[in-house]
């Protein structure tokens, strides 16, 4: 074991996590997943720990568990530490009615030599990673695992043009999109796709802005500026997760746009994610806002059932894994949030077929899904919801929606709002005259036309609507 040891800093941030969880009310979720690795040895820059099973480690990796880990870590110690695992044996004793001289012997010899080839091919496993894999890039995010539908095919091409051309084309790119849509995995498909090709020729760094903030603030107490700034205006590829983060943050955008011109002057490749459209991120920098603009934008939407369901087959054939095509279906067709819950509510599914060794049918798909499927968070959705969640948008009260001024500031939001609530809750005319203050039914149908119309032509208003949508389906009272 190194003389560095993280040990502390592993147990503070699952300590974290644990509490994390409990306040969201998921204690059950943490101790099927975290409570599963036990922590084994560290050095410089890694962290070895055990699980059960190689499909354990499977599980850890695809629903982000081991990143969520690092991230603590990396927000605990200020540093990126990469975590390797090792299989953890049980090897079964001997049967007491078999004490003979030679069968303990002969046991213990085999015990040490699966143990001997056990270690030996961890090491083998684990030295193959540190030659091919990035220490900061999840091996997992490749474009050959990103499946790419009608919501994604625009940014799925700009990233494998990006890829292939660094520094030419698309610089620097934006994914803007909600939670769980595929941005990370992208940006990191990016990332892996160069760093294949010329492996340490190129100086590739990936993180969020949060902890890009972290170590910053630590250069700031260690007096390490210079080295600080050198680390990533020397950059290759910049691939910058979360830049809503910046918002509110006078001198992590002054380091984020002086970091942007070094590397823009030398034709790095720059890479943003953030969730939502530049021109809607409030209080940055102008001039960061225009070097943000200079590039690409480009949105992603929820995928449809047939993405839906072409992921969760493509997830299953990556894990060599087969279940009932009418489970697929139902997962697909219940799970609209997003890729990230589409594929938890899957390995959830697996984790329980191989913990309780039973086959999978669609009644223990309806129970085990029961508390996340999309229809009872939909069911939530009412007028005042949509109402609320516009004007709070755009910065009127609740009565200026539903009220008679004709103001633009007051009149696109309030059509806006009247277009949302008939597709999401399909009121007729009539009934959305009522609740937007007693309206007429002819007004209501100009107001939605006026929206539908604007949406034919206007690519960015469709995105401000989606979003919108989003928030609504995700807003708690």
């Amino acid at each position: 074991m190194s003389e560095q040891n993280y040990k502390a800093f592993w147990d503070e941030a699952l300590k974290q996590i644990h509490e994390d969880y409990k306040d969201k009310g998921l204690e059950d979720v943490y101790d099927i997943w975290f409570s599963r690795m036990e922590y084994v040895e560290d050095s410089k820059n890694e962290i070895t720990i055990s699980v059960p099973s190689p499909f354990m480690w499977d599980q850890l990796m695809t629903r982000g568990v081991i990143t969520e880990v690092q991230e603590k870590i990396a927000e605990l110690t200020g540093q990126t530490l990469s975590i390797m695992h090792v299989i953890k044996n049980k090897p079964t004793l001997p049967p007491k009615e078999e004490k003979t001289e030679k069968a303990p012997e002969n046991q213990e010899k085999v015990v040490k030599t699966e143990i001997k080839e056990s270690k030996e091919e961890d090491s083998a496993t684990k030295k193959n990673q540190e030659i091919k894999k990035h220490p900061q890039l999840n091996s997992e995010y490749t474009f050959e695992n990103f499946v790419a539908g009608e919501n994604s095919e625009f940014a799925y091409k700009a990233c494998i043009g990006v890829a292939k051309e660094p520094g030419r084309k698309f610089n620097p790119l934006l994914i803007y999109g909600g939670v769980g849509l595929g941005k990370t995995h992208l940006m990191q498909s990016i990332g892996n796709y160069i760093y294949k090709e010329k492996n340490e020729k190129v100086k590739i760094c990936y993180l969020n802005a949060e902890n890009f903030l972290n170590e910053y603030t630590k250069s700031l107490g260690n007096k390490t500026t210079e080295q600080f700034q050198s680390k990533y205006r020397n950059l290759d590829v910049f691939l910058l997760d979360d830049i809503h983060f910046l918002i509110n943050k006078q001198g992590l955008q002054e380091q984020i746009y002086y970091t942007f011109e070094a590397l823009y002057q030398k034709s790095a490749q720059m890479v943003f994610t953030c969730d939502r459209p530049i021109n809607e991120l409030k209080q940055i920098e102008e001039r960061l806002l225009s070097r943000l603009n200079k590039g690409t934008s480009i949105d992603l939407q929820p995928p449809n059932f047939e993405t839906r369901r072409a992921i969760l087959q493509n997830k299953l054939k990556l894990k060599n894994k087969v279940i009932p095509q009418d489970v697929i279906d139902f997962i697909a067709k219940n799970i609209q949030t997003n890729v990230r819950d589409l594929e938890g509510c899957l390995e959830r599914m697996l984790a329980y077929s191989e913990l309780l060794d039973k086959p999978l049918t669609i009644e223990i798909a309806q129970k085990q899904l029961r508390d996340i499927i999309s229809q009872p968070a939909n069911g939530m959705i009412n007028i005042e919801t949509i109402q609320k969640v516009i004007a709070d948008h755009y910065n009127i009260s609740l009565s200026d929606i539903k009220g008679k001024k004709r103001n633009k500031k007051f009149v696109i939001p309030r059509q806006i709002a009247i277009y949302i609530a008939r597709k999401l809750l399909d009121y007729s005319f009539p009934e959305l005259g009522n609740e937007f203050g007693g309206r007429d039914h002819t007004t209501m149908m100009h107001s939605y036309e006026k929206v539908e119309e604007q949406l034919k032509i206007d690519s960015s208003f469709d995105t401000t609507i989606q979003m919108l949508i989003r928030e609504i389906k995700d807003y708690r009272k």
